[in-house]
C-alpha cells in the first residue's frame, strides 16, 4: 500500500522530484506511473466512456519530459486516445477539452508552478475544470491502493502543435475586441517568461498581431530557472521587468509564472501591476459591465481595494487564500443567483466567468491589451485605471517557518489562541474566512495570520496607514509567538530590526514627526522587544492575572510571559524551539508565494 497523501498540496499533486543529500524524491516515475494510471480509470469511471481522451502536457521544469514520458508509457496499451502536447500551458491542459477539433476528457498537466527547480507536480482536469479536493483524494486512494486503467489495445497516441490552436484563440480574441487585424502594431512589449513555458506569447500571439517584442527575456525554456524566479510577486522578477521595460522604452511589460496561470504587468512608467493593483486593475476592466457585482478575492488585500471596488459599484467578498477556494466560492454565487463574474487571488490568479472560471494568465493579459490598445486611442494609459487605488503608508509581510514534526497543530494553536485574544482586545473583521484579520486602531492598521496552503509555514501580512504602525503590530505579534516552540522567529525579528531602523532614520530627519513624537508612541501598543510585556495597551495594564482569568477556554494558558511548559510552550518568555524537522520534507521553501 503506497501512502501518496503526503503528495497532495491544495488541489495538485507536488513533491521533491531531483533528490539531494537533503530531501530524498518523493515524487518518483512510479509514483507519477500510479497517478497516471489512477487518473484514466477515475475518469473512465466518471464518464462512463472506456475509451476515454486525454491530454498530457508540461512545462519547462527538468524532470517535466521524463514524467510525459512516464505518463504516455504507462497508458499506452489501456485502449485510450492519448495527445502528447509537449510542452504547453495549465490553461491550454484544460482548453484540450473545450477545443472542438480535440474535446479530450481530461487533461493531466506535468508542472510545480514557481516552486524551485527540484520539485514537479501534477494537475489534473476534466471538462469541468481542475479536479477539486475531494477528488483528487480519490485519485490519491486509487494510486495508493495500485489500482489503475485496465491494459487492452495500444492507444492511440497522437503529436500535434496543440500550442498554436490555443494561441489562435488568443489572436482571435485581441482582434475581435479592438476591431483591428494588427491592433498591436507600433508597440513595443516586453515578455519575461522566466525561463518557464510562456515565451510562446511573445512569439505566437504578440508578434502576430504587430507588436514589437525585440526587448523580451527569458523566453527559452529552462528549467533551472537561471534568471530569477518565475513568480509574478517575487520582487527580483518585478523588478527584472521594470528596468527592461524602463530601460527598453517598451510601452508595457508583460510576467507569467512556470506554467502561465498567472500573471503581472509592468507599465511603461514603470509602475508595477501586480497583487492588489492586478485586482484593482481586473475589477475596473470587468465592473463597468457587470454593475453592482461581486469580485470574489483571496484574504490578503489592502483596504484600499475593498474601497477601490465599491467606488466602482461593485462588492468585494474576501475569502480563502488558494486559487481552488475563490473559484469555487464565486461559482457557488453565481449558481445561487448572485453576480460573480471575476474571482482573482493577490498571487496573480485570475478567472472570469465568461472563460470557465479558468485560472489563465495569457486570457488576462489579451484582455488586459485590449484594453489597453484601446486606452492609447483616446490618449490614456492603464495607469488610469486604477487612479483612485489607495496603497497603505506601511504594508510588509514575513513567512515563518514551522519546524516541529506537529506543525499543523501548532499552527492550529497559534491561529486559535491569537483569535480569541484578537476578539477580547482588537476589532475582527466580519468578513474573514481564514486565519485572524485584526484591526488595531492605536496603529490605524491590520494583520493577517493565517496557515499557508501548501507549506509548513504561517504567513503574516501587516498593514498601517500611521508611521511606526507597522513596527508596533509586529512587535505584538513577536512578543505573542515567541511563546510557541517549533516556529522559526527570525523573519519576523528581521522585520522589527529593519523598520526599527527606519524609524529611526526619519526621526532623525523629520524633528516634527507629527505622528508618533508627541506622546502618541506609547499610544500604539509596543512590546519591548524579545518580551512578552505588553505596554501601553490600556486594556491589558493593569494585571496579568486577571487578563488570564478572563480569557475564554482556548486562551486560558496564553498568558504571554507564562505558557504551560506541559502544554508544549515556553515559560517567561523563553521560546523552546524544535529544530528536528527544518522545513518541508515535499515542497521545498516557498519564500514569495503567500
Amino acid at each position: 500500500m503506497n501512502d501518496y497523501g503526503k503528495l497532495k498540496s491544495g488541489t495538485d499533486i507536488r513533491g521533491v522530484a531531483i533528490a539531494s543529500e537533503e530531501k530524498p524524491a518523493l515524487l518518483t516515475e512510479q509514483a507519477v506511473a500510479d497517478f497516471a494510471g489512477a487518473f484514466a480509470l477515475w475518469l473512465q469511471r466518471r464518464t462512463g466512456k472506456a475509451r476515454c481522451k486525454i491530454a498530457i502536457g508540461r512545462d519547462s521544469r527538468l524532470t517535466g519530459e521524463l514524467f510525459q514520458k512516464t505518463i504516455i508509457d504507462k497508458l499506452k496499451y489501456c485502449s485510450l486516445e492519448l495527445f502528447d502536447c509537449g510542452m504547453f500551458s495549465t490553461p491550454a491542459a484544460f482548453m484540450t477539452t473545450k477545443l472542438p477539433s480535440m474535446q479530450a476528457d481530461g487533461a493531466i498537466m506535468i508542472t510545480a508552478s514557481h516552486h524551485p527547480k527540484d520539485i514537479n507536480g501534477l494537475k489534473f482536469f476534466t471538462a469541468d475544470g481542475g479536479v477539486n479536493s475531494a477528488e483528487l483524494d480519490e485519485i490519491i486512494e486509487l494510486a495508493d491502493a495500485g489500482e489503475c486503467v485496465k491494459p487492452g489495445s495500444l492507444s492511440m497516441i497522437i503529436r500535434r502543435d496543440y500550442m498554436r490552436l490555443y494561441c489562435d484563440t488568443l489572436c482571435d480574441m485581441i482582434r475581435k475586441g479592438t476591431g483591428l487585424f494588427m491592433p498591436l502594431k507600433g508597440m513595443k512589449i516586453v515578455v519575461d517568461a522566466g525561463h518557464g513555458a510562456g515565451g510562446f506569447f511573445a512569439d505566437r500571439v504578440l508578434s502576430p498581431l504587430g507588436a514589437d517584442v525585440s526587448a523580451s527575456q527569458f523566453l527559452q525554456p529552462d528549467g533551472a530557472f537561471p534568471a530569477h524566479p518565475p513568480n509574478p510577486e517575487n520582487a527580483e522578477a518585478m523588478e527584472s521587468l521594470k528596468t527592461r521595460v524602463v530601460e527598453s522604452g517598451a510601452d508595457i511589460g508583460i510576467i507569467f509564472d512556470a506554467d502561465v496561470d498567472r500573471c503581472a504587468v509592468v507599465t511603461g512608467d514603470g509602475t508595477e501591476v501586480n497583487r492588489c493593483r492586478l485586482i484593482a486593475l481586473a475589477a475596473a476592466m470587468i465592473l463597468p459591465e457587470h454593475k453592482g457585482a461581486t469580485i470574489v478575492t483571496d484574504s490578503v488585500t489592502t483596504e484600499g481595494l475593498r474601497k477601490f471596488i465599491e467606488a466602482h459599484g461593485g462588492v468585494q467578498k474576501r475569502f480563502r487564500r488558494g486559487y481552488r477556494n475563490v473559484i469555487d466560492e464565486a461559482k457557488r454565487l453565481c449558481d445561487a443567483g448572485t453576480d460573480a463574474p471575476l474571482a482573482i487571488e493577490s498571487s496573480g490568479h485570475v478567472a472570469f466567468k465568461e472563460h470557465y472560471f479558468l485560472d489563465d494568465g495569457a486570457y488576462f493579459v489579451a484582455k488586459i491589451l485590449v484594453t489597453f490598445a484601446n486606452l492609447r486611442r483616446k490618449g490614456k494609459d492603464l495607469v488610469d485605471l486604477i487612479d483612485g487605488l489607495e496603497t497603505p503608508l506601511e504594508e510588509c509581510d514575513v513567512r515563518l517557518k514551522m519546524t516541529g514534526r506537529d506543525w499543523k497543530a501548532t499552527a492550529e494553536k497559534i491561529i486559535s489562541r491569537l483569535n480569541g485574544i484578537a476578539e477580547r482586545m482588537l476589532r475582527i473583521s466580519e468578513d474573514n474566512y481564514e486565519g485572524v484579520r485584526a484591526y488595531v486602531s492605536h496603529a490605524d492598521g491590520y494583520f493577517i495570520v493565517r496557515t499557508s496552503v501548501h507549506d509548513p509555514v504561517v504567513p503574516i501580512y501587516i498593514e498601517s496607514n500611521k508611521r511606526g504602525g507597522a513596527l508596533s503590530i509586529a512587535r505584538f505579534l513577536y512578543s505573542y509567538m515567541c511563546g510557541f516552540s517549533g516556529v522559526d522567529m527570525s523573519p519576523l525579528q528581521q522585520l522589527i530590526d529593519e523598520k526599527t531602523i527606519e524609524l529611526e532614520i526619519e526621526k532623525s530627519d523629520d524633528d516634527g514627526y507629527d505622528d508618533l513624537a508627541q506622546g502618541e508612541e506609547a499610544a500604539v501598543f509596543d512590546v519591548g522587544e524579545g518580551t512578552n510585556d505588553f505596554d501601553g495597551f490600556d486594556e491589558i495594564e493593569e494585571s496579568e492575572q486577571a487578563e488570564q482569568d478572563d480569557f475564554n477556554e482556548d486562551t486560558t494558558d496564553a498568558d504571554f510571559g507564562g505558557f504551560d511548559a506541559d502544554d508544549g510552550y515556553a515559560v517567561d518568555g523563553e521560546a523552546d524551539f524544535d529544530e528536528t524537522n527544518p522545513i518541508s520534507e515535499q515542497t521545498g521553501e516557498d519564500p514569495d508565494q503567500f
